[in-house]
């Protein structure tokens, strides 16, 4: 049986960094930042301090938290897979990293034909 394809993955180092801020925090998400103050960081919440809204998508989930997108981001990222990782630097001001010398980063890379056709429709 093929595995299901998701919208987005974690890097084993974005893993590590989320289980500490779940450990730190309790329950947290990520909300794909659409640029502004932090550009486009995946920034991560305690579950409790975002609203999540109509308009946003849920992309799935790493490290046991739920990412999310808003759906006028979503129209522009919808043929590509997400890759948390994590790198050296500042976190986003309000990200739950931030202070910690390492940041967040989305990579990407666009769906095979055959993987857009097997994904679910948001």
């Amino acid at each position: 049986m093929t595995e299901p394809v998701s919208r987005v993955l974690a890097t084993p180092a974005a893993i590590e960094l989320i289980g500490a801020l779940r450990a730190d925090n309790g329950r947290i998400l990520f909300h794909q930042s659409g640029g502004c103050c932090d550009g486009s960081s995946p920034m991560c919440y305690p579950e409790s301090d975002f609203l999540i809204g109509d308009s946003d998508v849920l992309m799935g989930e790493i490290g046991g938290a739920p990412f999310y997108m808003s759906r006028a981001q979503f129209d522009y990222w919808k043929h590509t897979q997400l890759i948390i990782d994590v790198v050296p630097g500042r976190g986003g001001m309000f990200s739950l990293e931030n202070g910690r010398d390492v940041r967040f980063l989305t990579r990407s890379r666009l769906f095979s034909e055959a993987e857009e056709a097997a994904l679910p429709t948001l």
